[in-house]
């Protein structure tokens, strides 16, 4: 369906151009109260400190993604929650494994320069103080003309445009949380001792796509077990997509050679679908090959609400389940009532 936003929302940056560099971070948020409260500060803090960072350089295109988990909306924002927002879901088959891994919060910073990366996230984590652990972070690089450290090009079928809008943002669907969006991330280590053993044809027909020039293989050469086949989601006749922002990532002295997967949606479900045809199979049994020379190491789901909705965090915490809607028609889910609390108690609109 087209995605339909809320007037109010202001969208974070899901959909921007790729970028030369990226820092992911997961963290995860102490339990106690004061650290909850610190947190929510910064939530409505963060549009500041991306415009700080951003000023000493306008033409790197730094911008920052937040994304959080299930567990931590419930502390950090309560009531509503995003309609599709649950714990990623680990996927066991044979001796393959999409992990579920710790994380509240996904912080996707990205820029031109990895120096605008590296001051936002270095004034992130001092807003954030010992109120968060770090569970991951990962600074990622895009490599010659945008490949993986495998040697094929990465995201060539990414949705452009208003496409890239429509596949990755969620729309009417779950009117209270228009403007946001669904974001899988997972860390993949490569054995690149392995892959590079492999005939160039082989790797191709693992991939799908040819390795120098990124053309597909026709569909007569493609082997139903390619990554390209499998990831392809086809529903009454429409193929569903997703936003990819990959990035590889690595450290030749300690022989680690990966890549972190992002993938943002409207709605989480096409993502696991993708990701249960690797490692399941489809059928099952007829997994992807690229997970023989591939391991995935974190795994995590996350919601990215609006940078609205965030700037209209108060730090007193979400009010109660049936506090009622906002008389203010005006505030937007989540802006703070005149008490500090959130006025988001009864703004949850019907699933489309």
């Amino acid at each position: 369906m087209p995605t339909q936003l809320n007037e109010l929302a202001d969208p974070q940056a899901v959909v921007s151009p790729l970028t030369r560099a990226a820092i992911f971070l997961v963290l995860c948020v102490r339990p106690d109260e004061p650290s909850v409260a610190r947190m929510r500060s910064l939530c409505a803090d963060l549009a500041g400190l991306v415009r700080a960072v951003d000023f000493r350089d306008i033409e790197a295109g730094l911008a920052c993604v937040a994304g959080f988990g299930s567990d931590a909306w419930d502390r950090l924002f309560g009531v509503p929650r995003p309609a599709d927002l649950h714990p990623f879901r680990e996927i066991r088959a044979d001796g393959r494994h999409a992990v579920s891994t710790p994380g509240d919060i996904l912080l996707h910073i990205r820029a031109k320069r990895m120096d605008m990366c590296f001051e936002l996230a270095t004034q992130i984590m001092e807003a954030a103080g010992d109120a968060i652990t770090v569970a991951d972070e990962v600074h990622g690089f895009r490599y010659f003309d945008d490949r993986d450290v495998l040697g094929f090009v990465d995201g060539t079928e990414n949705p452009r445009g208003g496409a890239a809008a429509e596949a990755a943002i969620v729309g009417s669907e779950d009117p209270s949380f228009s403007g946001g969006s669904y974001v899988i991330v997972q860390k993949y280590l490569h054995d690149m001792k392995a892959w590079n053993a492999l005939p160039v044809e082989v790797q191709e027909h693992i991939i799908g796509r040819r390795k120098l020039s990124d053309v597909e293989l026709s569909d007569a050469k493609k082997p139903t077990s390619a990554h390209s086949a499998l990831t392809v989601i086809e529903e009454n006749g429409k193929q569903l997509e997703i936003l990819r922002d990959n990035m590889p990532f690595g450290r030749p002295g300690h022989g680690e050679f990966g890549t972190y997967f992002i993938g943002y949606c409207r709605t989480p479900r096409v993502t696991e679908l993708m990701l249960e045809n690797m490692f399941v199979g489809r059928p099952p049994g007829n997994y992807d090959r690229i997970l023989d020379f591939s391991r995935a190491v974190t795994g995590g789901l996350f919601f990215c609400p609006t940078t609205t909705f965030l700037q209209n965090v108060g730090a007193a915490g979400p009010g109660p389940a049936d506090s009622g809607a906002s008389a203010d028609p005006g505030l937007p889910a989540g802006a703070p009532s005149g008490n500090g609390s959130l006025r988001i108690g009864s703004l949850k609109g019907e699933e489309g």
